[in-house]
């Protein structure tokens, strides 16, 4: 059974959510907290196996949540589920950690789609363990843990789960194009989805950033073919 965290601040939507997936064959087990304080309380507290999370809520809303969550947990999955998906929004959402997004309103059996969609890409990288460690100019990744430690310095990075494979896709092929559809196919499973091409550039963008200081790393843009990490 799947160990759900359910944040929302609409208690009939809550009560909809939370019945509906506990009816689902195979379920979940939902905890429930309403605003993003009691949902860093129970993440605490619970450790559950993925979060979905409204955006706009009193007390803390889910920006906030997530982005004091992934200072130290950058694996478990989270999900928002809100109105608001302007790109703006979702430019913001994946720049804090977010694995994506549903809008709403949706039905239980929806949602239950795309939770099962980002668990199983979560446990496609586990099950890769044995190649997750990667070396790179003075870089090691491991994309299993997502953390990223430079040995010369001997700082170590948290990353998202979703950087991790982009980065781990990257060096793997260091010195080759990786073409955006393999990225987005291997990291959101599909290719032609707007929203995930736009957060493919955002994440690109972000890890671009973590070695901005680092002449020798260079994620390259291939223009009309893909990506490229070099480390001359």
């Amino acid at each position: 059974m799947i160990r759900l965290l359910l944040v929302e601040d609409d208690n009939n939507l809550s009560y909809i959510v939370q019945t509906g997936l506990q009816d689902i064959i195979g379920g979940y087990e939902v905890i429930t907290a309403c605003n993003g304080k009691e949902g860093l309380e129970a993440w605490k507290e619970y450790h559950p196996d993925i979060i979905i999370s409204d955006i706009d809520m009193p007390v803390m809303n889910g920006f906030e949540m997530v982005r004091l969550i992934r200072e130290t947990d950058g694996d478990t999955p989270i999900l928002f589920a809100s109105a608001l998906t302007s790109p703006k929004d979702v430019r913001k959402g994946y720049d804090i950690g977010v694995n994506n997004y549903v809008k709403k309103p949706f039905i239980p059996d929806e949602l239950d789609a795309h939770l099962h969609a980002i668990l199983k890409m979560k446990e496609g990288a586990r099950s890769r363990n044995e190649s997750s460690m990667c070396k790179f100019g003075n870089y090691t990744l491991d994309a299993g843990h997502a953390t990223l430690r430079n040995t010369a310095t001997g700082q170590s990075t948290t990353l998202t789960a979703r950087e991790a494979q982009i980065l781990q896709l990257l060096a793997g092929n260091k010195g080759e194009v990786v073409r955006r559809e393999v990225i987005l196919s291997r990291c959101w499973e599909k290719t032609d989805d707007y929203f995930a091409s736009r957060s493919l550039d955002v994440f690109i963008n972000k890890l671009r950033k973590l070695f901005e200081n680092d002449p020798q790393i260079e994620i390259k843009t291939v223009r009309g073919v893909g990506l490229m990490l070099t480390d001359s």
